[in-house]
């Protein structure tokens, strides 16, 4: 009788993984950052800053949109505008990181965001 893996005509693949993962990437877990800004223009900027840094982002237009992206993907912060801010916050489903004027400078974005991840979840 012979198995399976010997009927096979490439070779066995089984003990490799596959799927979105490159030889290149590092291993680890990677935060999801929900952005909710109506905004396009500054919606695509934060995305674009937080995925060079590794960041796994989910970019959504509106407050109902986020509150939906939370309760199903939970993620570990949401960066949101000072009048959405109150709202999440009040789901406490993740910590909120409300962008100001002075979080204009990526660096000053991604260390309030940083400092979210250490508090953890609400």
């Amino acid at each position: 009788m012979s198995t399976h893996a010997e009927k096979r005509q490439i070779p066995d693949r089984r003990g490799r993984s596959r799927g979105g993962r490159r030889p290149t990437d590092r291993r680890g877990a990677t935060p999801l950052v929900v952005v909710a800004d109506e905004e396009p223009g500054s919606r695509t900027t934060c995305e674009t800053i937080l995925a060079k840094l590794n960041f796994a982002v989910a970019p959504v237009e509106s407050l109902s949109k986020a509150l939906e992206v939370m309760a199903a993907l939970r993620p570990e912060v949401v960066v949101a505008k000072v009048r959405d801010a109150s709202l999440l916050e009040q789901q406490s489903l993740a910590p909120v990181v409300v962008v100001t004027e002075e979080m204009s400078d990526p660096d000053v974005l991604v260390e309030a965001i940083r400092q979210a991840l250490r508090r953890g979840r609400p």
